[in-house]
């Protein structure tokens, strides 16, 4: 995510049309997609174990809903940080559509999803088909002249409307969807089975890769789509990544604690100095986007905006992503110290008489 942003606000002019700049560029454009394919995984398995504590499918989706919504206002409220501290922007780029737009809608549909079925298996195939629908339905979305009838600001949720939209539903709501998916089987895996699951993953993904690219060689059969843009096929490749790079993390989860935590071998070891910071930094991921854009883009960097060589631009990224580490852990221990803090005034009678 971050290289995606300080590559495309850094970079300089005369690198752009480098292999190197496009190979970046694929590859920063790989962030949203997980980001939000994350989060429907993750929205799975936390219905899921609230489900299990409490008893109750209904609370559990009551609270996803919440946090879709929150996630929906809290879009607004980022618009309204940027138009504050980066002031000259038209009042109209308050309700542009971005990534957490989408998210926030597609987390509560998710969630009904979730809860019309207590089936794993069902609950998959409904994730997928979703995904397989709106996936096939984008290139037709986008060109559709009813959507032309629509009110504006919903034109701007469907497909792209120049400065207005930077997400739209079609296609990325699918991301969570497919993310919904995978959370479905592996919230129903238990002991074993969550390694049976993990290579099932990786065997699908590398088959959605596999057809994809082999689907983007045959002709199309649509009027209008671009590969990179609306087409099922890349669509279809990038799923099959992030699938096979889920399977390649619990691999290297399972070979950081093996052979045993508490004595580990120099791979081992290896592998669990880089759990930590990965798991800090993707625990936070919305407050590292939250308040990473604007430093990216804002006035805090506009010295070297646009200025960098790519290697530059890759010295900057590596840079920035240590301080955003930083600032996390900083935030976090300000946070357990307020939480201590008010703990200790609430329960301890002697601090609340001094």
């Amino acid at each position: 995510m971050i290289e995606a942003h300080t590559l495309d606000a850094w970079t300089r002019a005369a690198d752009r049309g480098t292999i190197g700049f496009r190979n970046a560029t694929v590859l920063g454009g790989f962030a949203a997609p997980l980001f939000l394919w994350l989060a429907g995984l993750a929205c799975v398995l936390s219905a899921t174990r609230a489900a299990e504590k409490s008893g109750s499918r209904s609370a559990a989706l009551d609270a996803i809903c919440r946090r879709g919504l929150e996630i929906f206002v809290l879009a607004f409220l980022f618009r309204l940080q940027a138009f504050v501290v980066s002031p000259g922007s038209h009042p109209i780029t308050l309700f542009r559509v971005d990534i957490l737009n989408i998210m926030g809608p597609a987390i509560v549909g998710g969630g009904i999803i979730w809860w019309s079925t207590t089936s794993a298996r069902r609950q998959a195939a409904a994730f997928a088909a979703v995904t397989a629908v709106i996936a096939m339905m984008t290139p037709i979305v986008r060109e559709s002249t009813t959507v032309n009838a629509l009110p504006t600001w919903v034109q701007w949720y469907i497909r792209p409307a120049g400065e207005h939209t930077t997400f739209t539903a079609f296609p990325w709501i699918a991301f969570v969807f497919a993310g919904g998916a995978c959370g479905s089987l592996l919230a129903a895996a238990r002991g074993g089975h969550e390694r049976r699951v993990h290579v099932g993953l990786a065997v699908t993904g590398a088959a959605l890769v596999a057809a994809g690219f082999y689907a983007s060689t045959l002709p199309t059969i649509y009027a209008h789509s671009s590969f990179w843009t609306s087409s099922p096929t890349w669509f279809a490749i990038r799923v099959g990544i992030l699938q096979l790079g889920l399977a390649a993390i619990f691999l290297v989860e399972q070979l950081a604690s093996s052979p045993s935590p508490q004595s580990p071998g120099p791979m081992s070891a290896f592998l669990l100095s880089w759990q930590r910071p990965l798991a800090t930094l993707g625990r936070n991921s919305l407050f590292v986007y939250w308040i990473h854009v604007e430093l990216v883009y804002g006035y805090a960097s506009w010295l070297w905006r646009g200025r960098l060589p790519l290697w530059g631009m890759a010295v900057g990224w590596l840079a920035f992503t240590t301080l955003m580490y930083w600032v996390v852990i900083l935030s976090a221990g300000f946070r357990d110290r307020r939480r201590i803090g008010s703990g200790n005034r609430r329960w301890n009678p002697a601090a609340r008489h001094a």
